[in-house]
């Protein structure tokens, strides 16, 4: 697998590049992966999916790695997943399309359960920690798949594997279908199955979750109201015009992923660029600053309208609010729009405030629009000239504790042209971005990441500080 890596250090270079350039070894299967099946009766009946469930755009599973110092009893975790499945119910059901609709889905909740695969693997957590820093494909063999899955739809809901490693460690996968969970949903359901892990005794949970998706149902007739520049309608192909489709090309090319780490100093210095006329997050800045990186590297067209597409969290922003414990697809994409020149030219404030107008547009009948928009199954996300941001960050991902501590990491299973915003491990307020770029445009993306300087006074990118400002590059 061809991987992107700078480091200080030659001998450390050296020593990378080897494990880098090595495949994982492969796991062991000391028995055939089962069915764990909730531990008690649970409802048999049809989950109705929102539209924010269903979009096409979120037909896959959200694949989670995490590394463990030390493993827990295979038995244990069988025993508690079946015993927060009676609460989680839907994941041990199966997707299926609607009979209402052939582009709508549903799920049976039939309790067949979710996928349990025990492995082991010849390897250390600690040669795992120096493995994958990069992302590599070789980590795929770490979460089993269904032979016999075909479709989206054959995928159960759940599926987990836990490979102990030679060290006494363990490596725990999951994939969730996003149908069904979004961030948010799949944080609070691994926390409930670690909650029945470390408290076996325990009925209760700390979030009772909250199954029906009827809260997010369009309303009849469907009044779309505002214009939404984060979707576009399928229709035939009108050649006449030049359509570049950025995100196709993207997918075209050989891919290497890049990960950076921007420490809190790091974030400041970025900030430091919008104050004292504009306050801004931590999401905000580093959208923006990754937004225009990312277009500056592809040397696209000039009058080019290109878009950010990020993640927004809807459940206060409804009247009423959704209740808590809502595991189901609370979000919509936030869009800022600008052109190719727009975007180069001004300086980082002006792609924060871009970024800040697209968040405080998801007003309640923005998003209530967005709803009864998706209603029309020929609209979908508009990915042609977009960079889509998910931040796994603050979501408490990192949290998770089995019983024999926090994980030494937490992170994605692959990378792909969706940039990441990922929580690093012992520094709540730094950040890791991930996102897979073209091979050729890999060192410049990388550069203008690391380029902390700002634009509007030295020119474009000329203040380049790499090692020196100690941004860590893996």
């Amino acid at each position: 697998t061809h991987t992107h890596t700078h480091t200080a250090s030659s001998k450390h270079h050296h020593q990378e590049q080897q494990i880098n350039m090595s495949e994982l070894p492969d796991c062991f299967y000391p028995s055939h992966p089962i069915l764990i099946c909730p531990n008690s009766p649970t409802p048999n009946h049809s989950l109705y999916l929102s539209n924010l469930d269903d979009q096409k755009f979120l037909r896959f599973s959200i694949k989670y790695l995490y590394i463990f110092k030390k493993s827990i009893s295979i038995d244990t975790l069988k025993c508690s997943l079946s015993r927060v499945l009676v609460d989680y119910y839907p994941l041990a059901g199966r997707l299926r399309t609607s009979p209402e609709h052939d582009q709508k889905l549903e799920v049976d909740c039939n309790g067949e359960g979710a996928v349990f695969a025990e492995a082991f693997m010849d390897f250390t957590a600690d040669e795992f920690l120096e493995f994958s820093r990069k992302p590599n494909k070789s980590l795929r063999k770490l979460l089993y798949r269904p032979v016999e899955a075909h479709s989206f739809l054959d995928i159960p809901p759940l599926l987990v594997q836990v490979t102990n490693l030679s060290c006494g460690g363990m490596i725990l996968c999951t994939a969730i279908n996003h149908c069904l969970c979004d961030g948010i949903g799949t944080s609070e359901f691994l926390h409930a199955w670690a909650h029945f892990t470390t408290n076996p005794t325990t009925t209760d949970l700390p979030i009772t979750p909250f199954h029906s998706r009827h809260v997010l149902k369009p309303r009849n007739p469907p009044p779309v109201s505002f214009s939404h520049p984060g979707f576009t309608k399928t229709t035939p192909k009108d050649h006449s015009q030049m359509d570049l489709d950025l995100n196709q090309y993207l997918q075209s090319q050989p891919l290497v992923p890049t990960s950076l780490t921007f420490t809190p100093s790091h974030i400041l210095h970025l900030k430091r660029q919008c104050v004292p006329s504009l306050k801004c997050t931590t999401f905000e800045v580093l959208a923006s600053h990754t937004w225009r990186s990312w277009v500056k590297s592809l040397d696209l067209p000039h009058a080019l309208n290109v878009k950010l597409l990020f993640s927004v969290n809807i459940r206060e922003r409804l009247q009423p609010k959704i209740p808590q414990g809502y595991y189901g697809n609370g979000f919509v994409l936030g869009c800022a729009v600008a052109t190719v020149k727009e975007l180069v030219n001004a300086n980082l404030r002006q792609g924060v405030k871009l970024v800040q107008h697209a968040k405080s547009s998801l007003t309640d009948d923005y998003v209530k629009s967005i709803i009864d928009l998706l209603k029309d199954k020929t609209v979908k996300t508009d990915l042609s000239t977009s960079l889509v941001i998910s931040q796994w960050s603050k979501l408490g991902l990192e949290n998770l504790d089995f019983g024999e501590g926090k994980p030494l990491h937490m992170g994605p299973l692959t990378s792909d042209v969706y940039c990441l915003f990922l929580p690093v491990m012992d520094d709540f307020d730094a950040v890791r971005v991930l996102v897979s770029v073209p091979e050729s445009v890999a060192d410049k993306f990388e550069y203008y990441m690391k380029d902390f300087s700002n634009s509007e006074d030295n020119g474009d990118a000329n203040g380049h500080c790499g090692e020196e400002n100690g941004l860590i590059c893996e």
